[in-house]
């Protein structure tokens, strides 16, 4: 008889972590935010060694708070892991069941702000993932790209399906799809508006900056909705290159590049430079020369190095292609300020 594979032999690495399939397709009673659900990610990936087993696992608070520079929203987070009740559907002596069970059991946090939060994974989930056998593997630059709650929710279940050998495509009724991604009740009560507002916009940013591309489509009984059918493909080299691009530059203009609606990408506000002389920085950049600013120089804040560069050329001769002498002096500020 052949052993069955177990999820816990998987290794997460540098890059990704590993997130049982049972936690990926979960129904919250308690309705979670995207920085809860990163942080729950975070805390598996810390626990994972010894998730099974009965003792505390410890984290740095800093590891959690990310960019931030409270420790507020990791303790508010926190407590609506405790707080969360979820239903977990999964395979039992040949049967369909559902548990409910908590996300994150008892906990102890230091108040210092490089303290450490000690923390415990409840009983029934403990055995809910030793018991699994199917996982998906989360990259973690893509999770903490990720704009909303709904896309991280869309990203994993994909990730979940990724590599079936015999489906690329999976269905699920208007009430279980509103219920994993996590749509407050009384919200988007509307195919309209659970569509452009939740499922769409979900689709197109996953399609964007993972290594699938994703489609959800309505299927319809009669004239209404009734069902939506969620579709992945792996991405060839070259939309792998322009997913892995994407992940290296500002957030800033991703929704309308993800549009094709470069137009309307977020112009910096110019109006503490009225000040300078006249004629010499008050004019406009392109906006393919922000892009091309962000292709060469991932990480810099762009607008703030335009802002040094008006400051620097205030009391010199007005540039003759000033989308060009933008980009030498930022060449030359990237050289002096390196990152």
């Amino acid at each position: 008889m052949i052993k069955p594979f177990r999820t816990l032999e998987v290794r997460p690495n540098a890059d990704s972590l590993v997130k049982p399939g049972e936690l990926v397709d979960l129904v919250e009673v308690t309705p979670l935010t995207l920085n809860d659900r990163r942080i729950y990610n975070q805390l598996l990936e810390n626990a994972w060694d010894m998730i099974d087993k009965p003792v505390v696992h410890s984290i740095s608070k800093a590891q959690l708070r990310g960019s931030h520079n409270s420790n507020d929203r990791v303790g508010e987070s926190i407590e609506r892991l405790m707080r969360a009740i979820v239903r977990v559907r999964f395979v039992r002596d040949g049967q369909s069941v559902i548990e409910r069970v908590q996300l994150l059991g008892g906990n102890l946090e230091f108040e210092t702000p490089d303290g450490m939060l000690h923390y415990e994974i409840p009983s029934r989930l403990r055995t809910i993932i030793s018991n699994s056998t199917i996982f998906a593997r989360l990259q973690k630059e893509v999770m903490f790209a990720i704009s909303s709650k709904y896309a991280l929710t869309l990203y994993e279940m994909v990730q979940k399906r990724r590599n079936l050998a015999y489906r690329s495509s999976e269905q699920f009724t208007l009430d279980e799809i509103r219920g994993i991604l996590g749509v407050p009740k009384g919200k988007l009560t509307t195919w309209s508006n659970l569509n452009n507002r939740a499922i769409q916009p979900a689709a197109q940013e996953v399609s964007q900056i993972s290594d699938c591309m994703v489609d959800v489509q309505p299927v319809k009984q009669g004239r209404r909705i009734v069902a939506v059918t969620v579709s992945w493909m792996i991405k060839d080299s070259r939309a792998l290159g322009e997913a892995a691009k994407e992940l290296t530059v500002s957030k800033v203009g991703r929704k309308a590049r993800r549009s094709g609606n470069v137009e309307n990408e977020f112009r910096p506000d110019h109006s503490d430079l009225l000040s300078l002389p006249r004629g010499r920085t008050n004019f406009l950049l392109r906006s393919e020369t922000y892009d091309t600013a962000r292709l060469r120089y991932p990480g810099y804040d762009i607008y703030a190095v335009e802002r040094e560069w008006r400051r620097w050329a205030a009391d010199k001769k007005s540039p003759r292609d000033p989308d060009k002498a933008y980009l030498a002096f930022f060449r030359t500020y990237a050289e002096n300020n390196a990152i």
